[in-house]
């Protein structure tokens, strides 16, 4: 139980490790982060959890708030005893590690914002996406969110399906809930306020959160990195896992002393 809702929650690796957090995109569970594990530096403790609404989480009723999903990631690191860990956030777990980072800068140590950025799109275009779903359910959507979410050569794979179930199988208020999140989210004061290490990770393909919309929200965190994978769309560590760990080892080497 964190901040009242029952979050679900894996830990992999060392106990006695360096704490590393992922937090996940919009109509995602953890298990995105799945394919970058066993590329990772050993002895690292990793927390990877579904945010409200999403994966095996509890699902309260939307509308939520920014603050909501930040207070839950908060209670989540309290309630397992992490502090100075690495915090990796992709699209909305980005925002949710800005906002964290913001508010308790004793959790995080440094800070890897993924395809994401302090403001992502304006509320006339996630309410547009709200009716929608409530007219024809997460299903009305999916091959447009597929297409924002993968470059055309992932389109063509096999296993696109399973990340499509993955997104039609989430439940409708819980995307719902975190639309109204993202929708009522302007971090830009306070993450301009950020002197952590951050690395900015975008995709070249990136539909969702496009290179320059990433790189615009690093340059607010004096001395941040931005790297880019070429030929990746919004999820790159679904796409290219082995280029995705090695920026995320190489800023652990740097910033952790893994």
């Amino acid at each position: 139980m964190a901040n009242g809702v029952k979050l679900n929650w894996r830990e992999d690796g060392d106990p006695a490790g360096l704490p590393l957090v992922f937090a996940n995109s919009l109509g995602t569970d953890l298990r995105l982060w799945d394919q970058i594990l066993s590329l990772l530096p050993s002895g690292l403790r990793i927390i990877r959890f579904d945010k409200r609404g999403h994966g095996l989480s509890d699902c309260p009723s939307a509308p939520y708030a920014m603050d909501d999903l930040v207070s839950d990631a908060e209670a989540l690191l309290d309630g397992l005893g992490i502090s100075d860990c690495l915090f990796v956030g992709l699209s909305i777990g980005g925002m949710i590690g800005q906002g964290l980072a913001a508010r308790r800068p004793d959790l995080i140590r440094a800070l890897v914002l993924s395809n994401t950025a302090a403001k992502m799109g304006d509320a006339a275009m996630w309410q547009t996406r709200i009716d929608a779903i409530l007219a024809g359910g997460i299903e009305a959507l999916a091959d447009a969110v597929m297409e924002r979410w993968f470059s055309p050569a992932f389109l063509a794979r096999p296993e696109l399906t399973a990340w499509r179930n993955m997104l039609t199988r989430t439940p409708a208020e819980g995307y719902i809930g975190c639309c109204h999140a993202i929708a009522g989210a302007d971090l830009s004061e306070s993450t301009n306020t950020l002197t952590l290490p951050t690395l900015a990770i975008a995709g070249s393909e990136d539909g969702a959160s496009p290179p320059d919309l990433v790189r615009g929200t690093a340059e607010m965190i004096a001395g941040s990195r931005f790297e880019v994978i070429d030929g990746a769309g919004h999820l790159p560590c679904v796409e290219d896992p082995a280029a995705y760990a090695v920026l995320l080892t190489d800023f652990l080497k740097e910033h952790a002393h893994v």
